[in-house]
């Protein structure tokens, strides 16, 4: 047997157990954590507006992340989709309204939008694997009402071009962090750039409580309509009575609120954060410098590689043909995960980040039965075909680019079989 035979021909795979699972929270969680959701269980008061023994643990939080993010005010809620919804009522995005999105993103995007009784409009991408803002520039209509720039796979989008482009023609700009918190732009930390920010603590996230999400901005009034939204349909007051006689804070709530046990853990893993993502850089960057020598692959636009939360690999070749040949092999070679987990991918096969796999969006698909958004009066004449085809570069970057999650538990060992894999199956595709 040949020494650099490659596996899928039946040489020796570089490695034969699997790479740890992508969850980059979870694997820096330890005692803290868990001493913190005691202490919240001990005291009884698990509830964040009253209790037995009120610990205000989501109150710290928000503080906390606020002051981490650098906004004013921060919202906690019950997931990143919850967060989502909750600063897009707090934008004021209803029927008659378009709100853009790009082509690369995760379903929970697109649902808000449409449950709002908005319209999708999803916008091309470029090398960063986020909004392209020519792209942006071109989807804006009278009806447009906003954007969201969804920073990706660890990475920040161009926010400010897309801020700039935002201001101009006076829309609202929400960054979509959940996939890049900690992350920023030349110091500059991401949710920041927008009107609002959201992020979520979900499993796969950079830090976690298993599910749940955080809500920034700089506006009170923002500030106000989420915490609003995501409660009972109004404004609390500093000791925490609802505000009725605000007419622009009258609302329908949500019951999006985080719990005080999820605040606490979250406040352990707020801490943890940089070291996390020092971890994810480091191990990616080792990794991308070794891949720097293939003049075939194209590695991942980084804005500011001193901001990126290092989370994901993604490398671009010449063709489709290419990348699935590159991709079986590397997989051959045993770079893959637990079957629970999901690494080592075409973009193709990411399910629900493309925005053409989203049947529901593809279909117009309602809850209502009668088509709703769609069907809405306010809606006519803003139909859109979310068929393949309609975002052309990120059609073509889907087909020909591999996703490979960093987690944030990679030994070195991890990282030289990365390499060393790569170094065997590079050669015998790329020129």
């Amino acid at each position: 047997m040949k020494e650099n035979e490659l596996a899928i021909n039946g040489g020796k795979p570089v490695r034969k157990t699997p790479l740890p699972l992508e969850f980059p929270g979870v694997h820096h969680m330890d005692s803290k954590e868990v001493q913190a959701a005691v202490k919240v269980l001990k005291s009884r008061s698990l509830y964040r507006y009253y209790g037995v023994k009120l610990q205000k643990e989501v109150e710290k939080l928000e503080a906390e992340f606020a002051e981490r993010v650098g906004t004013k005010y921060a919202l906690g809620v019950t997931s990143g989709t919850g967060a989502l919804h909750t600063a897009l009522s707090a934008l004021g995005v209803g029927p008659g309204q378009e709100v853009i999105v790009p082509a690369y993103m995760w379903v929970s995007v697109l649902a808000a939008v449409v449950n709002l009784d908005a319209i999708p409009v999803v916008a091309d991408i470029d090398e960063t694997f986020c909004l392209h803002p020519a792209a942006v520039e071109k989807c804006i209509t009278p009806k447009t009402r906003g954007i969201i720039l969804v920073h990706m796979s660890g990475a920040p989008g161009d926010a400010k071009a897309i801020q700039k482009i935002a201001r101009a023609h006076k829309l609202f700009l929400l960054e979509d962090c959940a996939q890049c918190n900690g992350g920023s732009i030349h110091g500059k930390k991401v949710g920041t750039f927008g009107d609002m920010g959201i992020f979520s603590l979900q499993m796969n996230k950079n830090m976690t409580t298993g599910e749940g999400g955080c809500v920034v901005t700089n506006d009170f009034e923002l500030y106000q309509r989420a915490s609003a939204s995501h409660d009972l349909g109004y404004a609390r007051d500093e000791n925490g009575r609802l505000i009725f006689d605000n007419p622009n804070l009258r609302m329908w709530g949500r019951g999006y609120r985080l719990d005080e046990m999820r605040a606490a853990v979250a406040r352990v893993q707020l801490k943890k954060l940089p070291r996390i993502i020092k971890a994810m850089q480091h191990s990616k960057y080792r990794i991308r410098k070794a891949l720097e020598k293939f003049p075939g692959v194209q590695l991942r636009k980084i804005q500011d590689p001193a901001g990126d939360t290092g989370c994901f690999l993604i490398t671009t070749y010449p063709d489709a043909e290419t990348a699935r040949k590159v991709n079986t092999a590397l997989r051959a070679e045993g770079i893959v995960t637990s079957p629970q987990g999901v690494s080592n991918v075409v973009l193709t096969d990411w399910g629900l980040h493309l925005y053409y796999n989203n049947a529901s969006l593809v279909n117009h698909a309602s809850v209502d039965g009668h088509g709703s958004p769609w069907t809405l009066a306010e809606n006519a004449g803003l139909e859109q075909d979310y068929h393949k085809g309609a975002c052309p570069t990120a059609d073509s970057l889907f087909e020909r680019s591999i996703l490979i999650p960093i987690p944030s538990c990679l030994k070195k060992n991890d990282e030289d079989d990365i390499i060393r894999a790569f170094g065997k199956v590079l050669p015998v595709y790329l020129p």
